[in-house]
């Protein structure tokens, strides 16, 4: 099996002396980072033990890599608010989920940081908007997870290591990771079916967490995989767990960092398709494959799928312009605001477009998108 990204599954999971835990000083962040909290404690983020100090966020800013030269895109950093700066050298309790041994407290500055990370400082990209909002202090130290929850998605919740034994009780010697933040169209499908005809297995790994409004819910996206895959995969070539954390829409950078997350659930394959984590009109739609090119020490092998995706009514299967030589007006497009507005109007799209199944999960859900 495919080893830990930097070569050892990290485990900060305790447990505390409650007396102990009573006496530190607590600190409250925001509710959105349990997720991180415990993708940390429980080895997503390996090899961090904690939150980047100052030296590590420059390193990564800079190179890409950690000081000691492991690939590593996305600095995870603790913003923390002035009236409760923690002191260097001090322990303290975040919102009573985990321990941080606090070794510094720094500031940096954040535009030329969204730069590095988005490509960008335009508040027009939510990523970069989200970002500049945090506080301007941060602090890195390593932390003890002190309640590892796995909800509210219990049955979907997965760690590293039980995914490893999975795996390979399965006896998957590849495994092909797939990245999402939307519900599953009939492209996704077919993509997924080809990809099991080069892999044992496929792990299918939605991202929950903070996404920009319009987007779909979790439970959306949750739900309506379920609703795939009971119908149309193997279901013992595929198994769904959650990845949760925020999307940060950074384009290249983050689908270096989706890679490394889905290594250490035992990933030696990822997926990754046009506009990988991208947003509006910052990146290049292959953008997110080229980078893969400054990453040859990854250990993950990167399955790109180009081009752009559509049904074509000559072909009659789903096809791309670089497949397809047949003329748009033959051509039903996989369009996310359009099955949007379908949902909206509650219109069923074409059976070429989304299986009815799924569009009948997605009808189930009283609020499907995020801010509405």
């Amino acid at each position: 099996m495919i080893s830990p990204h930097g070569g050892r599954l990290v485990n900060r999971v305790i447990s505390p002396d409650l007396d102990d835990i009573r006496e530190l000083e607590h600190v409250s962040i925001p509710e959105e980072m349990q997720g991180d909290l415990r993708n940390i404690g429980i080895g997503v983020f390996s090899p961090l033990e904690g939150f980047l100090s100052y030296n590590e966020t420059e390193s990564v800013l800079k190179e890409g890599r950690l000081p000691n030269g492991v690939a590593w895109t996305i600095p995870i950093l603790l913003p923390v608010e002035k009236s409760t700066y923690p002191d260097e050298g001090s322990d303290v309790v975040l919102n009573e989920t985990a321990v941080m041994h606090v070794e510094e407290v720094f500031t940096f500055d954040k535009k030329e940081a969204a730069r590095s990370i988005f490509g960008t400082d335009s508040t027009d990209h939510p990523g970069v908007k989200r970002f500049l909002s945090l506080p301007d202090t941060f602090a890195g130290g390593k932390i003890d997870l002190l309640k590892n929850e796995r909800e509210p998605f219990y049955n979907f919740n997965l760690e590293p290591k039980e995914t490893r034994v999975l795996f390979k009780e399965r006896k998957w010697r590849t495994v092909a990771g797939f990245q999402t933040r939307n519900p599953p169209h009939t492209g996704h499908e077919n993509l997924q079916k080809t990809v099991l005809g080069l892999v044992d297995g496929i792990f299918i790994n939605p991202l929950i967490g903070r996404k920009k409004p319009g987007d779909f819910t979790d439970s959306v996206i949750l739900n309506s995989y379920k609703v795939m895959i009971d119908h149309y995969l193997p279901r013992d070539r595929a198994v769904l767990s959650i990845l949760a954390t925020e999307m940060r829409y950074a384009g290249p950078k983050e689908a270096v960092f989706h890679a490394i997350c889905r290594k250490n659930f035992g990933c030696t394959h990822f997926i990754v398709g046009r506009d990988h984590a991208g947003v509006g009109n910052f990146y290049h739609p292959e953008a997110a494959i080229e980078v893969f090119d400054q990453y040859p020490d990854l250990g993950v092998k990167i399955i790109s799928i180009r081009g752009d995706f559509f049904y074509c009514n000559v072909c009659k299967h789903l096809a791309s312009e670089r497949t397809c030589p047949h003329d748009e007006k033959d051509h039903i497009n996989f369009s996310g605001t359009r099955i949007r507005e379908l949902l909206r109007e509650k219109k069923r799209p074409p059976d070429e477009i989304m299986r009815s199944e799924v569009f009948e999960a997605l009808l189930q859900e009283e609020h499907p998108f995020v801010g509405e």
